[in-house]
């Protein structure tokens, strides 16, 4: 809800947010999942309870690379990905102009994760996994994903800080 105290969000706004919380919640999916296979491992290796899953290995490896690449999203949605503290407190639009700086870094970053991410993904797109003949693009595709997503929140915040620069804060 939009009141005194909130600004009023642009679609554009009001789209990245909605996109942040859903992988908010697909992160908590991702590791609440990883915990099975983990977990399965574990008892299946130190007790003969259960039998040995050859599928669970590659399981945790395809989750635990969506749980950093995701994490990486959201790191860079609430800038604490790639942000370091080196420089003395400067005014507003001084602070606005070395956050644009450095994500004018993110973004190469950003653009080599897509241009390379769709060749590893074009790779992996007709091969499988060694143990679970599970279809490799699916994990292949998280750098892509990855880099297009960085883009999409880098639009919101650069144009912010422009507007600092400019004097009309968004």
């Amino acid at each position: 809800m939009v009141g005194p105290e909130t600004p009023h969000r642009s679609p554009w706004q009001q789209f990245t947010a909605a996109y942040a919380k859903l992988l908010e919640i697909v992160l908590v999916l991702c590791v609440g999942i990883l915990v099975i296979p983990v977990t399965l491992q574990i008892f299946s290796r130190y007790t003969a309870m259960i039998p040995s899953y050859i599928w669970t290995e590659e399981m945790a490896r395809f989750l635990f690379v969506w749980t950093v690449m995701i994490g990486a999203m959201i790191g860079v949605r609430e800038s604490t990905h790639f942000e370091v503290d080196v420089w003395p407190r400067l005014g507003v639009r001084g602070e606005a102009g070395i956050r644009l700086v450095s994500r004018i870094g993110v973004l190469i970053a950003a653009l080599v994760f897509v241009w390379a991410g769709i060749e590893f993904t074009r790779f992996a797109w007709n091969r499988t996994s060694e143990l679970a003949d599970l279809p490799l693009w699916l994990i292949h595709i998280a750098w892509p994903a990855t880099g297009l997503t960085w883009l999409v929140f880098l639009g919101e915040q650069m144009a912010s800080d422009v507007a600092i620069i400019r004097g009309k804060a968004i």
